[in-house]
């Protein structure tokens, strides 16, 4: 039976896991006071964790093992029994009274990675929004307490605002999930347009000329509903709390700037994965706290 992990070993390794991942979301973290920053990353680390094992794991039944285990880590993290084996919710737990944290949230997140072990389609916006709340909105919502919510209405705001990124992740991903056998973006958005399944999981390989001026027209309606989403999250955004939740504003910054990047080649995002420097996510986030755009 290995030793238990301390508290700065966990600490080190969600560390490590958030610079190592090259999101976005890390690079806004760098500008949180200590404590705030150990907690978001630690949080982080975990949902990295769970996100993991549905990408990684090709077996849907060790997948659903994994994630079973990653439950009852979760239990143990909120409970007053065993203490949690995991170095990212080691790291998380000191922080859950600190900050006002909950069980759910954290057990949603699990099933909406259990969905995808499920659910490969989904059959219009409503149907996605099921989806995206379990793995984007209560994620917004736990990391709004941590950031330092003091309204209740900056739920709403942090809720929008998770959503806006899952669909950004969303379109970015087009390619990679279309590898793995998935398709996020609804059958209504795709018969709108005119985009047969197979042509996305073949990633336009083999399709017809008219394919590519589709997929554009596809991919133009779906960036302008993700940036109207940021925009509806941010005027939720209550002026009090402004300040305190800048972190998830300079990313909203960072993901606006890629999806305006997606918008000038659509078609890219079929076979690579689209994405700013580490130099320019810095700076983005840099501009938005030394100028005080919160």
């Amino acid at each position: 039976m290995s030793a238990p992990v301390s508290l700065q070993q966990a600490q080190a390794y969600a560390q490590e896991r958030a610079a190592a991942s090259g999101s976005s979301f890390y690079y806004a973290f760098l500008f949180l006071p200590p404590p705030r920053r150990a907690a978001i990353t630690a949080f982080y680390a975990f949902c990295r964790e769970i996100d993991d094992v549905v990408d990684e794991v090709s077996d849907p039944g060790v997948a659903q093992a994994k994630l079973g285990w990653w439950r009852q880590q979760v239990l143990r993290t909120f409970g007053d029994a065993a203490p949690p084996e995991h170095p990212a919710l080691v790291a998380l737990q000191p922080h859950v009274s600190t900050y006002g944290l909950t069980v759910e949230p954290l057990l949603q997140i699990i099933d909406g990675c259990l969905m995808d072990l499920r659910k490969t389609r989904y059959q219009d916006y409503p149907d996605l929004l099921r989806y995206c709340h379990l793995v984007a909105g209560v994620v917004g919502e736990v990391a709004a307490r941590i950031f330092g919510q003091t309204e209740a209405q900056t739920t709403a705001y942090a809720h929008r605002l998770g959503l806006a990124f899952q669909l950004t992740n969303i379109i970015r991903d087009v390619g990679e999930d279309a590898v793995r056998g998935r398709i996020y973006l609804p059958i209504e958005d795709l018969q709108r347009f005119d985009i047969k399944a197979h042509e996305l999981l073949q990633r336009g390989v083999g399709a017809e000329p008219s394919f590519a001026h589709r997929f554009a027209a596809l991919m133009r309606f779906q960036i302008e509903r993700a940036l109207a989403t940021y925009d509806e999250a941010i005027a939720l955004l209550p002026a009090s709390d402004r300040r305190a939740q800048k972190p998830g504003l300079m990313m909203a910054s960072i993901y606006r700037t890629l999806l305006r990047e997606i918008a000038r080649q659509p078609a890219l995002v079929l076979t690579q994965r689209v994405a700013l420097t580490p130099l320019r996510k810095f700076w983005l986030a840099w501009k938005m706290q030394a100028l005080g755009r919160f």
